[in-house]
C-alpha cells in the first residue's frame, strides 16, 4: 500500500513537534537539575536517552483520537498531551526493567544496568547492584513526575479537559494495578490453580499493558477534542482488543524474537519468569513432565541455550503457540472490524489503520 503523502507529512510533523516539546522540557529540567548539584545529571540524561526515538505509537494514537473527533493539527495541547505520554512510557519502562531484572531495552543498557556500570566505573563504594535499583527508582519517579507536570499544561478547565484528566488518572493507576497482578502472578502462579493461567494472564496484559498502550492514549485524544460519548465508545471497540493482540505478540517475541530485531536477548521472558498467556497455555497443553518442567525452569536467570530451547519446543509441540496466534488473530479481527465501524474521515481512519496493521505484524 502506498502512503499518503499528506498523512507522511502530518504524522511526521507531530512527531517533530512531540520530539521538540521534550527536548525544550528535559532541557528546562536539566537546567534546574543543574542547580541543585552537577552529579544529578545522570537522573535527566537516563530519561532522555529513552525518551528519544522509539515507536511514539502512544502519542500517535492519541493524535488520531483527536484528529477523529475534529481536532485541529495546529493544536498546542495535543502535542503536550503526546509528550506527557511518552514520559510516563518512560517511567513505566524504567520500572518495567527492574522488576523484570531485564538488563536491556532497545539494544542497549537499560537505566539500572546503567547506573551498576556507572558506580563500577566509577570505583564507588558498596553494592552497584543496589546502586543501580534505587538510583533507577528515583529516575522513574522522576520521570513519572514530569508526566504530570507536562499534562497539566494542558488546559483543562473545560467539560472535554475533565474527561480528559479522568482518564489520565485512570490510565497510570491501571498500569500500576496491572504490574502488581504481574509481580503476584510470578511467585503465586505456580501454586494457583493451573486451569486459571490463561485468564489471569489475560487480565494481566489487559491492565499492564493493552490499556495505556492503545484504548486510553486514543480516548485521552479523543476526549481533549471534545469527542462524545459515542465516540469514545467506538475507540474502545476498536483499541483494546488491537492493545490485546499487541502485548500478545511481544510475548510471542519475548521467547520466539530475533535479538538483533528485538533488543533483547533470546528467551529473557522466561529468565524473568513471566507468565503469560503463551506460558499459560503451555502449562495447560503440555504433557504434566513438561509443565513440571516449564514451571521448574521460569523464572531463573540462568537459563541456558539448551533450556530456552526445550521450552520453546514444548510451547510449540504441545499447541501453545498456536493457540496464542489463534487469539491474536481473534483480537486483530475484533479490532480491525471496529475500526471499520468508526466514523471518521478519510485520513483519520488510514493513519489508525497503519498503526494497527504495524502494532500486529511487528518482529520487534
Amino acid at each position: 500500500m502506498t502512503p499518503d503523502p499528506q498523512l507522511q507529512r502530518e504524522q511526521g510533523h507531530f512527531i517533530a513537534s512531540v520530539s521538540g516539546r521534550l527536548n525544550q522540557f528535559l532541557g528546562e529540567q536539566e537546567a534546574m537539575m543543574a542547580t541543585i548539584s552537577p552529579d544529578v545529571a545522570p537522573l535527566i540524561g537516563s530519561i532522555s536517552s529513552l525518551v528519544t526515538g522509539g515507536k511514539r505509537l502512544r502519542a500517535l494514537l492519541c493524535y488520531w483520537g483527536w484528529r477523529g473527533a475534529g481536532g485541529s493539527a495546529e493544536d498546542a495541547d495535543i502535542v503536550t498531551a503526546g509528550c506527557a505520554l511518552e514520559l510516563f512510557q518512560a517511567a513505566a519502562l524504567i520500572h518495567d526493567d527492574i522488576i523484570d531484572r531485564s538488563d536491556t531495552r532497545r539494544g542497549g543498557p537499560s537505566v539500572h544496568r546503567r547506573f551498576m556500570q556507572l558506580h563500577e566505573v566509577q570505583g564507588w563504594a558498596l553494592d552497584a547492584e543496589r546502586f543501580g535499583h534505587a538510583a533507577a527508582i528515583l529516575t522513574g519517579d522522576l520521570c513519572l513526575s514530569f508526566s504530570e507536570e507536562v499534562f497539566t499544561d494542558i488546559g483543562l478547565r473545560s467539560a472535554a479537559g475533565s474527561e480528559a484528566r479522568r482518564i489520565f488518572n485512570l490510565m497510570r493507576a491501571e498500569v500500576m494495578a496491572g504490574q502488581y497482578l504481574d509481580i503476584l502472578e510470578e511467585v503465586a502462579g505456580p501454586v494457583r490453580d493451573r486451569a486459571g493461567a490463561v485468564g489471569r494472564a489475560q487480565s494481566i496484559i489487559r491492565y499492564k499493558s493493552a490499556k495505556y498502550s492503545t484504548e486510553h492514549p486514543l480516548a485521552l485524544g479523543g476526549a481533549l477534542a471534545g469527542a462524545r460519548t459515542g465516540l469514545l465508545h467506538g475507540y474502545s471497540s476498536f483499541s483494546l482488543p488491537l492493545g490485546e493482540a499487541f502485548q500478545l505478540r511481544d510475548d510471542v517475541l519475548g521467547v520466539f524474537g530475533d535479538p538483533a530485531t528485538t533488543g533483547k536477548p533470546a528467551g529473557d521472558d522466561l529468565r524473568e519468569g513471566k507468565r503469560t498467556v503463551l506460558v499459560g497455555f503451555a502449562i495447560n497443553k503440555a504433557r504434566p513432565s513438561e509443565s513440571e518442567y516449564i514451571d521448574r525452569m521460569l523464572g531463573r536467570p540462568d537459563l541456558g541455550e539448551e533450556e530456552v530451547a526445550e521450552i520453546r519446543r514444548i510451547i510449540v509441540d504441545c499447541g501453545a503457540l498456536s493457540a496464542t496466534e489463534a487469539l491474536i488473530d481473534e483480537f486483530s479481527e475484533k479490532a480491525f472490524s471496529a475500526l471499520e465501524d468508526l466514523p471518521l474521515d478519510e485520513l483519520p481512519l488510514t493513519a489508525l489503520r497503519h498503526l494497527a496493521e504495524a502494532a500486529v505484524s511487528r518482529a520487534a
